[in-house]
């Protein structure tokens, strides 16, 4: 059952969702990836997103994201209703208070771990890019790699290469999309053990996964079917 917020818990809520749906035309057919999700997700908040392929977990990802629009309902982040923002507006948003880490990593192969990491920058058109992006490689581990290309990398380098860059411009809201599904357990361990170093320092992490060990690291889990929310419950912690 989904917990309605407090007022003063609603007063700090980051993320708003309201009658959010997605729908695609398939042939003769109506495809409802998101058919009218309600929710609200705090500041710092750590909440994962888990469900079976085709749940409409991804769709959420690409809508909080503001990679993709809502067919009907409304997106407010930060209190603005990105729902309704321009691309080019949309695009601002994305650069300066989202972080995204995808499972493929989606490295540049032929760079090195601070040119990949120093993208963002960028495109924001900052200064002294590669001092920020050094400084993004020594708070997941790896300042001493650096000058490695992505392809000389391990698995878990490239994840924290890929984790660095979604940091670099300091965003409010981190997603990630299956972030430990390419990894072995231990690695893994390692790369949530970075993620929950984020939150500590209060970023809210949004988390897609379909491991439920994974899932249970967060504060919060959202369980979609079809489309729509049908579980959402905190996770008790010691």
């Amino acid at each position: 059952m989904t917990t309605q917020p407090s007022s003063a818990v609603a007063a700090d809520v980051m993320i708003r969702l309201r009658g959010l749906t997605k729908h695609y035309q398939m042939g003769h057919s109506l495809v409802k990836a998101l058919d009218g999700v309600e929710l609200e997700i705090r500041r710092a908040e750590f909440l994962s997103i888990t469900g079976a392929s085709g749940s409409g977990k991804s769709t959420m990802m690409h809508i909080l994201g503001c990679l993709d629009r809502p067919t009907t309902g409304t997106y407010e982040l930060n209190g603005e209703m990105v729902s309704s923002l321009s691309d080019r507006k949309l695009a601002i948003v994305r650069n300066r208070q989202i972080g995204f880490v995808f499972q493929t990593f989606n490295l540049i192969n032929r760079t090195t771990a601070l040119d990949n990491v120093a993208v963002p920058l960028i495109y924001a058109r900052q200064s002294n890019t590669r001092a920020a992006a050094r400084a993004a490689l020594d708070r997941v581990g790896l300042a001493q790699r650096a000058r490695h290309r992505s392809s000389e990398l391990s698995g878990g380098e490239r994840q924290r290469v890929a984790i660095a860059r979604a940091i670099v411009n300091n965003p409010v809201l981190l997603l990630a999309d299956e972030p430990t599904g390419n990894l072995d357990t231990v690695t893994g361990e390692q790369i949530m053990g970075i993620f929950h170093e984020l939150h500590r320092s209060g970023v809210t992490i949004v988390l897609v996964t379909h491991e439920p060990d994974i899932a249970a690291q967060a504060q919060r889990i959202i369980r979609m079917r079809d489309g729509k929310i049908i579980d959402d419950n905190p996770v008790p912690h010691p």
